[in-house]
């Protein structure tokens, strides 16, 4: 199972981007999709989470600006970021997982079975 992360790139505070992570290999069927993120000297942090049933869950610090959807026919799900802030920079990973075991809003980057290599965001202030 590869996930690829695509949508990276350099933008200007108060912009958007779009990320998207596809799954390619063999047929595969997450539970939970998620987005985490790594910025320069820091620990990976969790960003966001969707559920088989399309609950999402989000760090405080994005709720309201950013979007976690999925679309399973295409095994692909995707992060819509709104309102980009200088402090968004990071490596950003996508991460999925069949069964998960963690922290109940699935932040826990120790439950995710799966990994993208990640896609560079960069906020200009």
């Amino acid at each position: 199972v590869l996930l690829v992360e695509s949508g990276g790139g350099l933008v200007q505070a108060g912009d958007s981007l779009r990320l998207s992570c596809t799954v390619s290999g063999r047929t595969f069927s997450p539970y939970i999709m998620g987005w985490f993120r790594q910025a320069p000297g820091k620990e990976r942090e969790f960003a966001a989470a969707v559920r088989g049933d399309d609950s999402t869950y989000y760090t405080e610090s994005v709720k309201g600006r950013f979007t976690i959807s999925r679309d399973n026919a295409k095994n692909t799900w995707t992060l819509q970021m709104n309102s980009l802030k200088p402090d968004d920079t990071a490596v950003y990973y996508c991460a999925a997982t069949i069964s998960y075991s963690g922290s109940g809003d699935y932040s826990s980057p120790e439950g995710y079975s799966y990994w993208g290599q990640g896609t560079q965001v960069t906020v200009s202030p």
